[in-house]
Parts: C-alpha cells; sequence; structure tokens
C-alpha cells in the first residue's frame, strides 16, 4: 500500500477543495451558496500556492496567496452587498429566478 506524503496530501486536499467549489457552483442555484462556492475555490488554491511555496522555498507563492486573499477580502465584501440589493428588489437569491436584468 503505497504511503501518501505530507505534501502529496496537501496538494490533493487543494485540488478536492476547488472540484468540490466547482461542483457546487455548477449545481447549486442559490447566489450565497454559489458565493461560498466561489471562496472554497478560493480556499483550494491558496493551500496549493502554500504547499508549492513550502515545498520550493520561496516567498513568491506566499504573495500570491496574500493577494488573493486581499481578493477574496474584496469580493466578500462587494458581493454580499450585491446580493443584498437583489434580494430587497427580487425578494429572493435564487438564480433561476434572476435571469434578466430589469428593474
Amino acid at each position: 500500500m503505497p504511503v501518501i506524503g505530507l505534501q502529496n496530501f496537501f496538494l490533493l486536499t487543494g485540488v478536492v477543495l476547488f472540484c468540490i467549489g466547482v461542483i457546487g457552483f455548477l449545481i447549486r442555484r442559490n447566489l450565497i451558496i454559489c458565493f461560498m462556492c466561489i471562496e472554497l475555490m478560493l480556499n483550494g488554491v491558496n493551500l496549493v500556492f502554500i504547499t508549492y511555496a513550502h515545498y520550493l522555498k520561496s516567498a513568491i507563492g506566499m504573495m500570491y496567496v496574500l493577494f488573493v486573499m486581499a481578493i477574496a477580502a474584496a469580493e466578500v465584501s462587494i458581493g454580499l452587498a450585491i446580493i443584498l440589493m437583489v434580494f430587497r428588489l427580487k425578494a429572493s437569491v435564487d438564480m433561476d429566478e434572476l435571469n434578466t436584468m430589469r428593474g
């Protein structure tokens, strides 16, 4: 039975997190769930960046992670504000009901 290394475990975990996020984004129709799936994908990518930065002993991966975290923080604030305004206007966060952008 092959033994999986610690580095391979983190890479596999990052890929699994990313895949769960993609599948959740494609399957679910709720805006908040899709928003959380995007965050899950970003966390999977961050885990892969951190793993490679540790393996290569380079700080470039850490800088990418900080950049992705800053983008994710901005996405959270803007995205939740947009979802809240859509809910106030349409009284629903289902993406199928929001297919038109008319007021």
